[in-house]
């Protein structure tokens, strides 16, 4: 997304300049931001917009939304690279002085004498292996299971002068290991269509804005609440329109989406689902900044619409028998998500609060039979920072509730919140046991990033399952567990290695121990280990 050119607003050293103190002693990026996670809090090393803007960073000049990892502009994290490969600004290569490194002819090819015809192409590609001592809390009969997964993604990213574009991207991914378990059409994918879309940018006064159509990432929502589908090989990706305003203090996106449907088991065949709908509205908004003591504070407020609508599978509804056993009622179901997000970081403080109101309905298939819907959710981090120590330090809390519901009942208000599309995975925890309903989380973070190359992420989730009358929920489904009585769910100490080998290779290793409480022991529930290891590659 080439938004360099022409563009009005704060330039990168206005950003800079005010931007809260931080003791920056040279331009260059930490390599351990080369692949920044999604959260704009909760990073291993604290950024200035200089350092992320191209050709310190690969973001393109997004007014006063360049801090942190650049999600506040709505296009996804961006570091070196991105989530999304097409929110990179790579066109400062028109210039081959500034070439350095061996892909750099790559990334901006020049079509026409003047360069204003350039393409440029991407590539991802991934090994990851993982081991489950009892998955799904022993649920999943796949004990001891060592699952290894690759994916492979080509991309290419044709600039027609400086307002069209078109950005298309295959993808395959294999799936293999020892007792495994979970290998549908998300892991393995011969190959197909990851993204192909066209888009027309045009600067209006100091505003950027821009119409994108077809297949593509969505990254415009808080993580927690949906996301990428990193777990799996193939992303998740969306089909329809995007408008998108960016002016220099606030910006707006508009969207119509139905999902992209994997299944398809022939090379080059995947193509619309019907039957799921995203579309909404959101707004961000750059705060004047403001002092509490002396901490200077900067941050974004996000407002958001956020609708979707799910059938088949996908929309069931969880309903618990006399017996204490969960069984689903298939049907449809429509949710509208409105909320805000408020997010800002000072020299030591970084903190993020949310908070939604899920309204909607469900209704069953071949039937007159319907529920209302009303669930809700907050989220918050608040944390220290101490980023002139050597090891830039992060301390915090990170607390989570989703709503439950009485699931013993079949007529009234539907309160268990849902979170169908891939929330961000670590948030919660990075086993995958629990997800987001019908659920309280309360996790110590601590942070660590020595020389600039290695971080290391300590969490410590406590769990509690928020209403007694309603399921327990892992990242896919209700759990079976009848006998289950209680609150409390565990505790699940982890940890997250990352490792920036080179500007190109990536290295992430996850520890956790799920310690299952005594109450989903005697369930028939089981603690267990679980690890994850990520080789990445990027160009």
């Amino acid at each position: 997304m080439s938004f360099s050119e022409g563009y009005t607003a704060e330039t990168p050293s206005s950003a800079a300049a005010s931007e809260e103190r931080i003791t920056v002693h040279h331009a260059e990026r930490p390599a351990i931001q080369n692949f920044p996670r999604a959260g704009f809090i909760e990073q291993a090393r604290r950024l200035t917009a200089s350092q992320n803007i191209a050709p310190v960073g690969q973001q393109p000049k997004w007014g006063n939304f360049n801090r942190g990892n650049g999600e506040g502009s709505g296009f996804g994290p961006v570091g070196r690279y991105g989530i999304a490969p097409w929110a990179e600004d790579w066109s400062y290569l028109r210039d081959k002085r500034t070439r350095k490194d061996f892909f750099d002819p790559l990334k901006f090819i020049a079509l026409n004498r003047d360069g204003t015809i350039w393409l440029s192409l991407s590539g991802r590609s991934r090994a990851r292996n993982w081991y489950n001592q009892f998955p799904m809390l022993g649920a999943n009969t796949h004990s001891h299971s060592g699952r290894f997964t690759t994916r492979n993604m080509v991309g290419a990213d044709l600039h027609i002068d400086k307002h069209v574009r078109i950005f298309g991207q295959l993808i395959n991914g294999t799936a293999a290991g020892w007792s495994g378990y979970g290998y549908n059409s998300t892991f393995r994918k011969r190959l197909d269509v990851g993204q192909l879309f066209a888009e027309y940018q045009q600067t209006i006064g100091n505003a950027r804005t821009g119409v994108i159509f077809g297949r593509q990432q969505f990254l415009d929502a808080p993580s927690y609440i949906m996301y990428d589908r990193e777990t799996q090989n193939v992303q998740l990706t969306w089909n329809g329109p995007r408008a998108y305003a960016v002016f220099p203090h606030v910006r707006f996106d508009a969207y119509d989406f139905v999902g992209t449907n994997i299944t398809p088991r022939a090379m080059l065949h995947d193509n619309q689902d019907w039957t799921t709908r995203l579309y909404g509205l959101d707004t961000t908004f750059d705060v004047p900044a403001f002092n509490i003591g002396n901490q200077h504070i900067r941050s974004y407020l996000d407002l958001f619409w956020i609708g979707f609508h799910l059938g088949g599978k996908s929309g069931t509804l969880t309903n618990i028998s006399s017996s204490n056993i969960p069984s689903t009622i298939t049907g449809a179901t429509t949710r509208n998500n409105l909320g805000f997000r408020w997010y800002g970081t000072a020299h030591n403080l970084e903190y993020a609060l949310g908070a939604l109101w899920q309204g909607g309905r469900f209704t069953q298939y071949a039937s007159t039979y319907s529920r209302n819907v009303s669930a809700y959710a907050i989220n918050t981090t608040l944390g220290y920072r101490y980023p002139a120590g050597p090891l830039h330090p992060f301390a915090g809390l990170q607390t989570d509730l989703y709503s439950g519901g009485n699931e013993t009942r079949s007529e009234g208000k539907v309160n268990t919140y849902i979170a169908p599309f891939s929330p961000q995975n670590p948030y919660l925890d990075y086993t995958g046991y629990v997800g987001a309903g019908n659920l309280v989380s309360v996790a110590p973070v601590l942070i660590g990033s020595p020389g600039g190359s290695v971080s290391l992420k300590i969490k410590a989730p406590l769990l509690w399952r928020q209403k007694h009358g309603g399921s327990l929920y892992s990242v896919n489904s209700a759990y079976n567990l009848p006998k289950f009585h209680g609150h409390f769910v565990g505790i699940a100490p982890n940890g997250l290695f990352t490792w920036a080998i080179s500007p190109h290779l990536n290295w992430v290793q996850d520890f956790a121990w799920f310690e299952a409480s005594r109450g989903i022991r005697r369930a028939g529930g089981k603690s267990g280990a679980f690890y994850q290891s990520t080789f990445s590659f990027a160009f």
